[in-house]
């Protein structure tokens, strides 16, 4: 027989029930909707990186374009001091790797050398797999003497041409570098190397009682070291922050070979420069991380998901909400202008300061493009995440196979997905009741269901991690993965909406919570007028708004040269500020790599660094 916890509204008149297996919302209100039922799991089932089999992975090839259609980029040109792979070359690194670990043919590189956004591709035609730190380091230094450049890989799932040749640079692949070499239960320090994949960690630490702090769509590709050198977002960013406060240490290679051990695993070392920041999001151009320690949460058991409908997007937004009783109705106006900006209660607002501890994610969907299913290109809602998306909904239910909408049949505006993780599951439960009852009397949510099983919270995770599969499967896409001020964010969505009209279809997905929108322009091909439309103007807008171009992705390739849009703006002394920042970061490159061998093209202008 199941428990429920049972709470009434008698000025609304009607029931809200809580139970273990099924506990359905009975409303007696004409005007409010159904269906809150229970969650005791949250398990986000891998969506997988390969999108296709490598049998068919060459029918995609028509869409990489030499020209790079990912950014409107000066077309890139090869540095000429470096030298190319001759003969004499390859019995050197088979003396260092053995013979099975130096790869060779351009048939077999075919997807080394080409990005998961089929984007962009080298014509490297070696591949070295080192297997320990110390090969990494003879590779690095005999590459230097000959001032042959590289480009160090793990997963290949970035999606800013960061981890795939520009040319012909000699691919470092960190696969094989992939032990766990140390845990402490006591502390939650993970010591690893830098080829080790994320879900394997996480199935790790599963075991253990403990989870990684970071965890991304891609987990099953992606590696550890990747995530650490582009400093991953991930889903549990609004939970645990960012790697450069998890990670406690790392080793990293640099380009002549030396090999800088900053492995520590203590959680306080105030002894001067803090180095390892430094190789945190630098996209392996300082140096090859080959190691890291990472702090890891203890596993909680009390979990909640919840997938809820909501009236509009800035329902879902996080307001001050302060100002309606400080600063008064007339002062709010002339904050916000529209008056539907303070007409309802903020469901992020009140899901920080209600659920606050036990908050771990707090997604939302758009699903005003819900007349787009009639076209043939087919693009659907957006869901936004404040944990980390802002989605299509029905991009995924399109597209993806056994995926469904989790409140038929209707759809509403926006959908909001709030994960609770707590220790006390009674305690926990009896907040996120309290939350949502509340809520539901504010007119914040219309609709909603608690995942009963494990597969209803598999089925609403996917619905997550699953948009961009589906948006590959919809033809070409170009991505943006920019922070922006909250209220700002998808003002910058029906911003490029109007500007591209009926020729793309235009979504967004991203970290609501951390500012950070995933911006997604979607046609049956990739178009160089239509790219023009959107380039700069993406970039002119988010510099406008003080934002960033990249919040997790990285710079790469595509980005290198548009870094001045985040580090300077139309003031006149913040633009001289970003320059200098700009400048500083090219004399390190060059301090650290002289040659300039390391992951070349990406991250910075290659006209600072020439």
């Amino acid at each position: 027989m199941r428990r429920k916890v049972v709470l009434e509204s008698s000025r609304l008149g009607f029931r809200y029930y809580f139970g273990r297996t099924s506990g359905l919302l009975e409303p007696n209100h004409a005007h409010l909707k159904q269906n809150l039922q229970t969650c005791v799991h949250s398990l986000r089932g891998y969506i997988g990186i390969g999108l296709i089999s490598p049998n068919k992975f060459a029918e995609h090839a028509q869409r990489i374009h030499g020209r790079f259609f990912g950014s409107m980029t000066t077309i890139t040109e090869r540095n000429q001091t470096f030298s190319t792979i001759i003969t004499h070359d390859i019995p050197q690194f088979r003396g260092i790797l053995g013979e099975k670990n130096v790869i060779l043919g351009e048939e077999r590189l075919f997807a080394a050398n080409t990005d998961w956004m089929w984007k962009y591709k080298g014509s490297r035609k070696l591949l070295l797999q080192p297997s320990s730190t110390e090969e990494v380091s003879r590779i690095l230094k005999y590459c230097n003497s000959r001032c042959l450049a590289v480009v160090p890989q793990g997963g290949n799932t970035g999606l800013v041409g960061g981890s795939v040749p520009v040319f012909d640079e000699v691919i470092i692949l960190m696969g094989s570098m992939n032990n766990i070499i140390s845990f402490d239960k006591v502390s939650g320090i993970l010591v690893c190397e830098a080829g080790c994949i994320l879900e394997n960690l996480v199935s790790f630490l599963d075991n253990q009682g403990f989870i990684m702090p970071l965890d991304l769509g891609a987990k099953g590709s992606c590696h550890i070291g990747g995530n650490v050198s582009t400093n991953a977002g991930g889903l549990r960013f609004i939970r645990y922050g960012s790697l450069h406060g998890n990670v406690l240490g790392l080793e990293a290679v640099l380009a002549n070979g030396t090999v800088v051990d900053m492995l520590g695993t203590l959680r306080k070392d105030n002894t001067g420069y803090d180095l390892k920041h430094l190789f945190i999001g630098s996209e392996g151009s300082l140096g090859i991380i080959t190691k890291v320690s990472i702090l890891t949460p203890p596993k909680l058991s009390s979990v909640n998901l919840a997938f809820l409908a909501c009236k509009d997007y800035l329902s879902c937004q996080d307001r001050d909400l302060s100002l309606l009783f400080v600063g008064g109705l007339d002062y709010a106006l002339k904050k916000y202008v529209i008056v539907k900006h303070l007409r309802l209660l903020n469901l992020l607002f009140e899901a920080k300061r209600k659920l606050g501890p036990i908050l771990s994610a707090f997604e939302f969907l758009d699903s005003n493009s819900m007349d787009l299913r009639k076209s043939q290109h087919v693009l659907l809602p957006c869901l936004f995440i404040i944990h980390d998306l802002f989605y299509c909904l029905e991009q995924v239910l399109s597209h993806l196979e056994g995926v469904r909408n989790p409140l038929p049949p209707s759809m509403h505006n926006f959908y909001v997905l709030i994960e609770t993780t707590g220790s006390d599951e009674s305690f926990d439960k009896e907040k996120l009741e309290a939350f949502l009852l509340h809520s539901m009397e504010g007119g914040l949510i219309l609709d909603g269901a608690l995942a009963q099983d494990i597969n209803q919270a598999l089925s609403f995770w996917r619905i997550r991690e699953g948009v961009p599969e589906a948006l590959m499967r919809a033809g070409a896409v170009y991505k943006y993965d920019l922070s922006l001020p909250v209220e700002k964010m998808y003002d910058l969505v029906e911003a490029m909406r109007t500007r591209l009209g009926p020729t793309a279809k235009v979504v967004g997905y991203g970290h609501l919570g951390d500012g950070n929108l995933h911006l997604n322009i979607s046609l049956p091909e990739y178009n160089e007028s239509v790219l023009a439309q959107i380039e700069p103007f993406v970039y002119e807008w988010t510099s406008k708004h003080r934002g960033s171009i990249s919040a997790e992705h990285g710079l790469g390739l595509m980005k290198a040269n548009k870094i001045h849009y985040s580090k300077s703006t139309e003031c006149i002394g913040a633009a001289l500020a970003g320059i200098i920042k700009v400048r500083l970061m090219a004399s390190i490159k060059k301090l650290l790599d002289p040659n300039g061998i390391l992951n070349p093209y990406k991250v910075l202008p290659p006209s600072l660094l020439s």
